[in-house]
């Protein structure tokens, strides 16, 4: 059975002992300490599993040829499925990332994989947490390396708005929702950015209120009561996700499909792109 949003760890360990073909990556990262991430992935990760790096890998490098702008900027699909199959990736393998901060940077890949075409990806529900509360084993060291994978570019499952389309549905019946904190959403504060507030008429629902205190994702009928709240009759199909730079905005949209609600689309541009030209409106409070 393929999975494509959530996977526990017993089902995970199920897996790695079945042989089937697999492909696991640690995305821990720390925006704070860049290299706190790779780090932390060489003193402990699931046996086999990549380290997928939120700069290195999972952002453009040649902003000529990104999918979109901001901090993060995205690589385009091409480049996606190139780094993919670079990592191993078979069209018949399932793929599981995870990571050690709430599904902030795992959710990128999950994202990215699936707009690349490969739908068997999923989240390693609670994270490297979990996973050790399970009792599976951990690895330690360098990445082993790997033959290249047989993986090329398939129709996108996923959909990318730009900034210039999300301008347009401004008044529209587009509801734009807004991962970052309830401060910077607000304009109060705004440590990385240019720019303090929010796209006009945005929603706010931070990222880590999807996970609930054990560390993963809360019940699917919790999730659908508290997105159909925040929405209040507005249409879910018409969602746009969005945050600081196009990376914690994912969790918020592998939480409505959780919850049974069109997941949505993503503005990976996010706030960091949208503040970046004078022509675009801003909100405040």
């Amino acid at each position: 059975m393929p999975y494509r949003t959530l996977i526990s760890a017993s089902a995970l360990q199920a897996l790695q002992a079945s042989g089937a073909p697999l492909l696991v990556f640690d995305c821990s990262f720390d925006l704070s300490a860049p290299q706190a991430g790779a780090q932390s992935y060489a003193q402990a990760h699931v046996p086999g599993a990549l380290h997928a790096d939120l700069d290195r890998d999972l952002s453009s490098h040649d902003r000529a040829q990104a999918a979109s702008g901001g901090r993060h900027p995205l690589p385009g699909r091409a480049a996606v499925a190139a780094w993919l199959a670079a990592c191993g990736l078979d069209t018949d393998m399932q793929v599981v990332v995870y990571d050690r901060n709430g599904c902030n940077y795992c959710a990128r890949l999950w994202w990215m994989a699936q707009w690349a075409g490969h739908a068997d990806v999923a989240v390693l529900d609670g994270g490297l947490a979990a996973w050790q509360a399970a009792g599976g084993a951990l690895a330690s060291g360098s990445e082993a390396a790997r033959a290249p994978g047989n993986f090329t570019l398939q129709a996108p499952l996923r959909e990318l708005l730009s900034a210039d389309a999300v301008q347009a549905g401004l008044g529209g019946a587009q509801t734009i929702i807004d991962a970052r904190a309830p401060a910077r959403y607000r304009g109060e504060v705004e440590p990385l950015d240019p720019v303090a507030g929010h796209i006009p008429g945005a929603l706010n629902r931070p990222f880590g209120d999807n996970i609930a205190r054990d560390g993963r994702f809360k019940p699917a009928a919790l999730l659908r009561a508290e997105f159909e709240a925040l929405l209040h009759e507005r249409d879910a199909a018409e969602v746009v996700h969005q945050c600081g730079s196009g990376v914690s905005a994912l969790p918020n949209l592998l939480a409505m499909e959780l919850a049974g609600l069109p997941a949505g689309r993503l503005f990976a541009g996010s706030w960091s792109e949208w503040c970046s030209s004078s022509e675009r409106p801003v909100a405040r409070g």
